[in-house]
């Protein structure tokens, strides 16, 4: 039957506007807690490392149920399953906020992982279904601004929350947009007549797959969370959860591509364009999702930045997104998205450079701030090109598996590149620490003469002056310290611009469609 001329009953926008607001609150709360872990932990009796276990558990129980999604909707349909998704992420956020220890916590936190690894997928999902292809960009541009805007804002608004009120009220806070958000879905949202739910697919679950899927995203996420503290490889630790992830993976892949109605159907990759558009989205989701935390990281460690007034370095780049957002949402049905997409990556590599050449330890508030805008200003042409390309070519029942796969990737791609630009940022500063180290001999005439200047101003401070020389010792060290920590950080930068130069060229291997209109012939690789 020939669907495609179907059209929701409610206004598209509204629609748009209504599951871009359950997502909202969803990738907020992917960041929100950050700050707020020292708190957590303290009042819960916990160590900081135990206290990144609130992180962990949600970002697993995330990207198991990210792909799951597809078969969820074909037993109770898609939108029973959304607004199943924002209760039990509005219940297990009030959870979060009553638990009275640990433990209680970090399985609210799986739950609301379970809940929140609905909203995104399904949200896209029904943005792709609502717009004809000509629109479909535009409404990608508002879903968009939700992906990129709430990671940025989450670290500051928790900060905020955690100093002025308590960290419970993190997660309080969703209990009103999850109740407004269940509402209007109530009222806006129905499926389209393609799909066609049966409790039938009930036993169609594949649990093989979705075991599969556990053992690697487990095994991932606690390989990166832990991989820098205990010191990667050379920990028996993380080489067994090393090998959970590989296993893991190789097992997915093979056992997907074996089953009838696999949780992930990795049949997809067969069509060419959207396997470029996964890989992408993976590099993408890593880069942005890395400089999202790098910059604030170095402002609070570096800079001295409370994480307010860091988070209001960043408000610049928010206003950028907001403004630039449309105007990419629009180009993308006048313009070719492989066009906009390499764009978009040659603005990355620019601003990459621009930062590695700029992050020092004078920058002042608004240096931070232009830094911030040149890095979020690529984000709409990259980000919403390769959204809107991910569905060119592909069935629209499809779109359910489309939108889980793209979102699953773009996690992964940040979880990875979040855990290696921070552990590259601690190597990269122990190699230049050692190095600069070498200039600190007796008979070095800079080290000489800023170590008398140095001794000189702490004898003003104390008496004695072997007091003074020690002083002065552990001044220049700390000098020394900042500086490498500098050159980590502009080693960071460097590599991430190469990351994007390589982008541009990958955008030369999606198809040259046209926008508004369909896939090119030929575009399944069978």
């Amino acid at each position: 039957m020939d669907h495609s001329a179907w059209k929701p009953k409610a206004n598209p926008w509204l629609i748009a506007a209504t599951v871009a607001l359950a997502a909202f609150m969803e990738v907020l709360d992917t960041s929100i807690a950050n700050v707020a872990l020292p708190h957590i932990a303290g009042d819960l009796g916990a160590s900081q490392d135990q206290g990144t276990w609130v992180l962990t558990s949600y970002l697993v129980a995330n990207a198991i149920v990210l792909p799951a999604g597809a078969w969820a909707s074909s037993v109770i349909g898609r939108r029973n399953f959304f607004l199943s998704c924002i209760a039990i992420f509005t219940v297990s956020s009030f959870l979060c906020g009553i638990a009275p220890s640990l433990p209680i916590l970090l399985l609210s936190r799986v739950l609301q992982g379970t809940g929140g690894g609905g909203l995104q997928p399904m949200a896209q999902a029904i943005m792709a279904d609502s717009f004809d292809e000509k629109r479909r960009g535009q409404a990608f541009a508002l879903y968009g601004l939700v992906a990129v805007l709430a990671p940025s804002i989450g670290p500051t608004l928790g900060g905020w929350i955690t100093d002025n009120y308590s960290w419970r009220w993190i997660f309080y806070i969703n209990i009103p947009v999850g109740i407004l958000a269940f509402l209007l879905v109530t009222r806006l949202v129905e499926d389209p007549p393609w799909i066609a739910p049966s409790r039938k697919n009930l036993r169609n679950l594949d649990y093989v797959g979705l075991g599969f899927l556990t053992l690697a995203m487990g095994g991932m996420q606690i390989f990166l969370d832990k991989g820098q503290e205990k010191d990667w490889f050379g920990s028996d630790f993380i080489r067994v959860f090393a090998a959970c992830f590989a296993l893991g993976m190789i097992g997915l892949i093979w056992w997907e591509f074996k089953v009838k109605n696999p949780i992930m159907n990795l049949r997809l990759f067969r069509y060419k364009n959207f396997a470029i558009c996964c890989l992408l989205m993976l590099l993408v989701g890593g880069v942005l999702n890395a400089a999202t935390v790098l910059q604030p990281q170095f402002m609070q460690s570096l800079l001295g930045y409370t994480a307010t007034i860091a988070g209001e370095a960043l408000t610049g780049g928010g206003i950028a997104l907001i403004i630039v957002m449309p105007l990419a949402g629009a180009a993308v049905g006048r313009f070719a998205a492989r066009n906009l997409v390499m764009i978009g990556f040659a603005f990355f590599a620019f601003s990459f450079y621009y930062s590695s050449t700029h992050v020092t330890p004078n920058m002042s508030f608004w240096d931070n701030t232009i830094l911030r805008i040149m890095q979020v200003l690529p984000i709409p042409f990259a980000f919403i090109s390769i959204t809107n390309a991910a569905y060119v070519g592909l069935p629209r029942e499809a779109s359910n598996q489309v939108s889980g796969i793209i979102n699953f990737v773009r996690n992964v791609g940040g979880s990875i590149l979040i855990a290696l630009t921070g552990a590259g940022v601690v190597q990269r500063s122990a190699f230049h620490a050692s190095r600069l180290q070498n200039f600190m001999q007796p008979n070095s005439p800079g080290y000489a003469a800023q170590l008398s200047a140095s001794t000189s101003f702490f004898q003003g401070v104390v008496n004695s002056k072997a007091d003074a020389g020690a002083m002065a010792q552990a001044n220049i060290y700390n000098q020394l310290n900042q500086q490498a920590a500098v050159l980590a950080y502009q080693d960071i930068y460097r590599v991430l611009c190469w990351v994007s130069v390589c982008l541009v060229l990958f955008g030369l291997l999606l198809s040259k469609n046209r926008p508004g209109q369909g896939a090119p012939k030929g575009e399944a690789v069978h």
